[in-house]
């Protein structure tokens, strides 16, 4: 990640943005970081700022508008953090965020606040030992999620040490990894680090952040299959983003795209209350139109469930279309993908 785009300069330089927006994008980059690699800055266009690559990864003014509602702990991680680098929403799983940095900084993110420059960029040794100790200690929680920042910006030998001390708690079952490194930075992917992933009696997962099928270049895909060729399941999740993937036809394409890649979609999301990021919200009634438009036309293996993170830590909620109408102890009306209604039972 060396040679990774890191201020509104460096992306001038680049002929990413026009330099006589520096001092606006360099007022933006103070706040979120600014990240970009040479992989995914290949993809933009230059001269045309408001394509979906470019609005994913580039700053914009847009950024230092807030919006009512907006919060800088928009799901409400910080009601349930018991130990350092834990988040314990659900009874049976956690995210330790071991580490604040990301290969990328996406303009959307919900925690925006939290990672980056200035940030520590993992936990201390201390902190992870308690983190760990939290873990052992807590007989409920069957899967770990590892999260930040992102995982896969660690080195192989510090996330190998990481899966052996999570080996060793015994009711520990799964452990997901969450990442963007195989789309950042896809030589990132090598197999020391594939092997450091591995444990020798967790289930192991990754789940695959993308929001756009040009994101998944061939680099992309070739990393993915180094993780799928070595028994490493893989899922995705994508944000819903008004002018990147707010359309039936660019979903679609993404959710096929996962699946040729041997990724089986699982989440879309539904814009979170980050600050400065009413530019990329959509309405709950947008996404649920277009979750109909894919219920009809892209095959089952290529649905993912919609999903509202609620404000304040109360956890996600599917919030997909509904199909049933009527008293569901009796005869109900069902709508078919494509808007015919049904009765169920048939008479």
């Amino acid at each position: 990640m060396s040679s990774t785009l890191r201020t509104a300069e460096a992306l001038a330089d680049a002929g990413l943005v026009d330099p006589a927006r520096l001092l606006e994008l360099a007022e933006v980059a103070r706040r979120p970081a600014v990240a970009l690699t040479r992989g995914l800055a290949a993809l933009i266009d230059p001269a045309d700022p408001a394509a979906p690559i470019a609005r994913l990864f580039l700053p914009s003014a847009a950024e230092l508008v807030a919006s009512p509602g907006e919060n800088a702990d928009p799901i409400g991680d910080e009601a349930h953090i018991p130990a350092p680098g834990i988040v314990h929403r659900y009874p049976d799983r956690v995210l330790l965020k071991v580490t604040h940095t990301c290969a990328v900084y996406c303009r959307f993110c919900f925690r925006r606040e939290v990672v980056g420059p200035g940030k520590a960029a993992a936990l201390t040794p201390a902190d992870l030992e308690r983190a760990l100790a939290y873990i052992a200690a807590t007989p409920a929680i069957w899967e770990v999620i590892l999260t930040g920042g992102d995982p896969l910006t660690l080195s192989p030998r510090r996330l190998s040490a990481l899966m052996r001390r999570l080996a060793g708690i015994q009711h520990v079952k799964a452990v997901r990894f969450h990442t963007r490194v195989p789309v950042a930075d896809p030589a990132r992917i090598t197999p020391a680090l594939v092997r450091a992933m591995k444990s020798p009696r967790q289930a192991i997962f990754v789940a695959l952040h993308a929001n756009h099928p040009r994101e998944l270049t061939p680099a992309a895909r070739a990393a993915c299959a180094r993780l799928v060729d070595a028994g490493v399941p893989m899922v995705s999740q994508t944000v819903l983003l008004a002018g990147v993937n707010d359309d039936a036809p660019t979903l679609a394409a993404l959710m096929r795209a996962f699946v040729e890649t041997r990724i089986k979609p699982y989440y879309l999301h539904h814009g979170d209350f980050a600050p400065g990021t009413a530019h990329f919200r959509t309405g709950l009634a947008e996404g649920q139109a277009l979750m109909r438009d894919l219920r009809g036309d892209l095959s089952g293996l290529a649905q993912p469930t919609y999903v509202l993170d609620l404000p304040g830590g109360h956890g996600k909620v599917p919030v997909g279309p509904a199909y049933l109408a009527g008293d569901l102890d009796a005869c109900v009306t069902v709508e078919d993908p494509w808007g015919t209604r049904h009765s169920y039972p048939p008479a």
